[in-house]
């Protein structure tokens, strides 16, 4: 991405602060065992804001500055390191190719962050999300506290950054646009795959390899979240990942897995029969969840809240929860007792973006939800999950779980799938 995109949005939230100085630190790299580290990937807010992809590194904005408006403190060059991790931008780099106006080695941060805090009335920053990052502003600020006997002010009034950046991410510019779309054409192209490829007999990993092959052949850095391949009962558990079981002729295989392009993630959940035929009672359940999708997707407009989606794909599950025998009553009363839990336990979506729960509020007032706009993006992804063990279902709606989801981008006018290249459709 250019790195004048990043430039433009520093501005846009220096714009949004009342002077003061934002700290932002980027994530750390994390040990899996012993000394095998977790492949690493950068907190999104610093990503967005700097596009710098290194460990540990610290942003630092302050709007008055009259030179250096944009600090990177960066890990230092370490020719002996680098042979065995990989070059690193170092301070000149930090300048030279990521925009700051002026860079510092990491080590230098605990003597210059006091004085950038000098006479500053407020401090931006996260906090309560790292304890250690907590402590190291703690200690820079009694650091400046330390100085008043010379006249040195220390901020007084500290703000959450969170949401001054969090509602910017809300709203997709053309270029976060065009790495989601991307992002969402490798992962349709994936799922399409995993449809070709399945058959009784296969175990989910070997569906998910062929998944996460086409992710990382096409030029995606990495699953964008722990792909689901769940094969019949299994799918009843949301957040499946073992994904060892084998695939059994006459179950359905839900699956739920995206990549991630540049950071930007895709997030689609396909369900479709493991061989070539369909029971009634699977293609009942899975029309209901089809039909409960579109009505959800119709509601995607500008002007409409994030609850209308939701509602409407609710109503379409309850009532066809009715007509399956799963709940007895009126519609409206079933919803309003949350009677359809038993079967249906999640919202209808959530944001898209550099996370795939990505940020932003979802109610703007506690008894308000927040209006669509044009740029926003949120899956769309009902679903029925049927318990194998619920002793009040007939028994040939047990064990079965559907999920559709689509990732949907909200424009002026019709709603645009991004995601609707990944085939959805059951055979017969």
């Amino acid at each position: 991405m250019d790195r004048q995109v990043f430039a433009q949005r520093r501005e846009r939230l220096m714009e949004r602060m009342e002077g003061g100085v934002a700290i932002l630190p980027n994530a750390a790299v994390s040990l899996r065992n012993r000394d095998v580290e977790y492949p690493f990937r950068p907190n999104s807010d610093f990503l967005y804001l700097t596009g710098f992809t290194e460990p540990e590194a610290v942003a630092v904005l302050v709007p008055d500055h009259p030179e250096h408006r944009y600090l990177l403190f960066v890990p230092p060059k370490d020719p002996a390191k680098e042979v065995w991790t990989g070059i690193r931008a170092g301070v000149e780099g930090a300048e030279r190719d990521y925009g700051a106006d002026k860079a510092y080695s990491l080590d230098e941060l605990d003597d210059v962050l006091p004085e950038l805090l000098a006479d500053r009335e407020r401090l931006y920053v996260h906090f309560g999300r790292e304890p250690e990052f907590d402590r190291k502003v703690t200690g820079w600020l009694n650091a400046t506290r330390a100085k008043e006997r010379a006249g040195v002010r220390a901020p007084e009034v500290l703000v959450d950054v969170e949401d001054l950046i969090h509602e910017m991410r809300l709203i997709k510019g053309p270029e976060e646009l065009e790495r989601m779309r991307e992002a969402a054409r490798i992962s349709a192209e994936a799922h399409r795959r995993a449809q070709e490829v399945c058959r009784p007999g296969m175990h989910e990993y070997q569906i998910q390899a062929e998944m996460e092959y086409v992710f990382h052949y096409s030029g995606a850095e990495r699953p964008a979240y722990p792909s689901i391949v769940a094969g019949g009962a299994n799918a009843c558990v949301l957040h499946y990942t073992e994904n060892r079981a084998p695939l059994n002729d006459g179950d359905l295989l839900l699956i739920d897995a995206g990549c991630e392009v540049e950071g930007y993630a895709a997030d689609i959940t396909r369900t479709f029969p493991v061989g070539d035929t369909v029971t009634g009672a699977q293609r009942q359940v899975w029309d209901i969840v089809l039909e409960a999708q579109k009505a959800a997707i119709d509601q995607v407009r500008p002007g409409h809240t994030f609850d209308d989606y939701h509602q409407a794909a609710l109503r379409v599950l309850v009532q066809g929860m009715v007509d399956l025998g799963l709940l007895e009553g009126e519609v409206d009363g079933l919803i309003e007792r949350g009677e359809f839990r038993d079967f249906y336990m999640h919202r209808t979506g959530h944001w898209l973006g550099l996370d795939v729960h990505d940020v932003g509020r979802y109610k703007v007032a506690a008894d308000h939800w927040r209006t669509l706009e044009p740029g926003m993006v949120l899956t769309v992804e009902p679903g029925m999950y049927i318990p194998p063990d619920a002793e009040d279902v007939r028994p040939e709606l047990r064990g079965i779980g559907v999920r559709l989801e689509d990732d949907i981008h909200v424009t002026d006018g019709e709603p645009e799938n991004l995601t609707a290249a990944a085939p959805k459709e059951l055979p017969g």
